[in-house]
Formats: structure tokens, C-alpha cells, sequence
């Protein structure tokens, strides 16, 4: 175990503890002998100028000063492993996402791994798989720029629906990464209101130098995180969703929406109920489980599910629902 790491666990331990810490309780965090516990000891106090001190009642050391931090880069090879992992489950995750940016970052982390004989290429073990994911486009970093920077943005914005193009002045609020793809909370001053972007769809994105209207925090939920999917808005419905007893298992473990309840019926089906708004994401979600869930409410829910079934049947050549 290399001298840095024990510096690094003997000042995490006592960044840790409101008192002295015992000399029998460092050496064994530190796992080495007596008298290489006393050379760290040492060291922190008398070479990195650490506030520490020992006391005779309680005995053991303490930090005479709790806002102390170790000059330069410190992390513990575990951590450090860990950072290397994120950044390159990032850039399985979005390729070329950043990848400018955490270049530097990943390269000194390396060079630090290896001078500590520890392995650097085991982050492809872990693997995230995506679906339907699109890329986010080229003007991702203007984006992430100008809401961390509370700055304003003027983009050109294309409906995928109807393919028509707009310019609008927004100020963006907060980027959500959702079911693999990245969207943009903002205020919209061409609507005067609380817009989801998909930043796919944004062609042109300008950074403006006026700052950002800031919107509550309580706000964006309730209008933009209050009802099921994505573009929500406020919730002005409640589906009530009957689960067959198979499947059950899986919808009961499952988190639709943070507000759903969720109730187990003496069959062994499952009723959930969740919040929504705008119904096209739910429905979709809805058919992916065919015959193993019904619509109880609200109507008009259940007859947009039976009508999309039924056109579904009428795809396939058949005359009868």
C-alpha cells in the first residue's frame, strides 16, 4: 500500500470524528505497524502542515481545525477507479458527449492509476444498454453552458410533429436526461411560459448575454414533474391501471410516477394509479403490456386504448375487436 493512501485514510478518519481518535484506532485504519503509523502521523502534521494535534484526555488525535482539506489532488485508489469508470461509462453512455472537455481529466486520472500499479480498462464490464436513444445533437454544449452559466438562449426549434421551425428566446431552467434521451426545461418568453424542449429538434442555439429568468424550483416540479412523462404539465387526471396477477410481480417493484399508489387485489392482480396530463406517452406505455393490464379510468383513457387495439387489429387484416 503506497505512503499517499495512508495519508489520505488517516485524514479522512479524522475529517470523520467530532473527537480524538485513539492511536490504536489509526493504526488500524491505516493497517501497517506502529512505527509506520507514527511516520504518517508525521508527515500530515509536519510536512502537508496539517492542523493536528494529540490530546491526553480524551487521548488520540483530532484536527484542531475541521475545515482542513489536503493540498493538491487527493483521492483514494478506490475513488479514483471509480472516476475513471464514470467517465468512461459516459462516453459509452453518449459517445463523444464531452469527451473534449473530460479528455485532460481522464488522461491525469490514468497516468495517477498506473503510477499506483491499478488497472484502467475494466470500466467495460459494466454495460448500459440503450433504446431509441438519439443523439443530442451538436449544440448540446451551448445548452449545458447557458444553464449552468443562467445565461439566455435564442434557438431555432423544430416541431417533430408537424416539422415546422421556430425562433424563440427562452431561458433555460434545467437538462433532464429521460428513457435515453436529453431534454430542456426553460422558460419560453415567445409563449410567456414553461416549456420542455427536445434538444435533438433544437437546429440553432445562440448563447445571449442576458441572464436567465430564474423560475422556483417548487414550480418546474409542479408544472413539468407533476404528471406522467415528459412533456406533462400540470395533472388534470388520474389513471387507474388493473395489472393481470403474472404480471404484477414486475409493475408492483416499478416506479411509474413518485405520486402512484399502487394496490394488491385479492386475485393477486395489481391496480396502480398515477397522475398525468397529456395522455400519448402513457398510452404508449399502456399497450406495451397487450393483454396483461386494462384501463379502468378515466373514460376517455380506456377508449383511446381500445381504439388504438382496435386499429392495431385492423393493421393485421382483421374485422373484429
Amino acid at each position: 500500500m503506497k505512503s499517499f493512501e495512508h495519508v489520505y485514510r488517516l485524514h479522512r478518519l479524522l475529517k470523520s470524528r467530532r473527537y480524538p481518535v485513539p492511536f490504536e484506532r489509526v493504526m488500524s485504519e491505516l493497517e501497517c505497524s506502529r512505527a509506520t503509523t507514527k511516520r504518517v502521523i508525521a508527515y500530515l502534521r509536519d510536512v502537508l502542515g496539517a492542523p493536528l494535534e494529540s490530546s491526553r484526555e480524551p487521548r488520540g488525535y483530532r484536527y484542531t481545525d475541521a475545515a482542513y482539506e489536503l493540498p493538491g489532488f487527493w483521492f483514494s485508489p478506490e475513488e479514483l477507479q471509480s472516476l475513471l469508470s464514470l467517465q468512461q461509462l459516459l462516453a459509452t453512455f453518449q459517445p463523444g458527449l464531452l469527451d473534449d472537455a473530460l479528455d485532460p481529466l481522464r488522461d491525469r486520472l490514468d497516468q495517477i492509476l498506473k503510477s499506483q500499479h491499478l488497472q484502467t480498462g475494466e470500466a467495460g464490464r459494466i454495460r448500459l444498454l440503450r433504446a431509441a436513444a438519439r443523439p443530442p445533437g451538436k449544440h448540446f454544449a451551448t445548452i449545458a453552458a447557458a444553464v449552468l452559466q443562467r445565461k439566455r438562449l435564442q434557438i431555432d426549434y423544430e416541431a417533430r410533429g408537424s416539422g415546422q421551425v421556430t425562433t424563440r428566446e427562452i431561458s433555460p431552467q434545467r437538462l433532464v436526461h429521460y428513457r435515453d434521451n436529453w431534454y430542456l426545461d426553460a422558460w419560453c418568453h415567445k409563449s410567456n411560459g414553461l416549456r420542455t424542449f427536445a434538444v435533438d429538434c433544437v437546429r440553432e442555439a445562440e448563447a445571449l448575454s442576458a441572464a436567465a429568468q430564474d423560475i422556483d424550483a417548487a414550480r418546474l416540479d409542479d408544472e413539468l414533474g407533476g404528471s406522467y412523462g415528459i412533456f406533462s404539465g400540470a395533472p388534470t387526471a388520474t389513471a387507474v391501471l388493473r395489472f393481470t396477477a403474472e404480471r404484477a410481480r414486475w409493475i408492483s417493484a416499478e416506479q411509474w410516477h413518485p405520486q402512484q399508489q399502487g394496490v394488491w387485489l385479492p386475485d393477486g392482480s395489481y391496480e396502480l394509479s398515477l397522475p398525468y396530463h397529456r395522455d400519448e406517452e402513457l398510452i404508449l406505455d399502456i399497450l406495451r403490456y397487450g393483454p396483461d393490464v386494462e384501463v379502468l379510468g378515466p373514460a376517455g383513457l380506456r377508449e383511446a386504448v381500445r381504439a388504438r387495439l382496435r386499429a392495431a387489429l385492423d393493421r393485421y387484416g382483421s374485422a373484429c375487436f
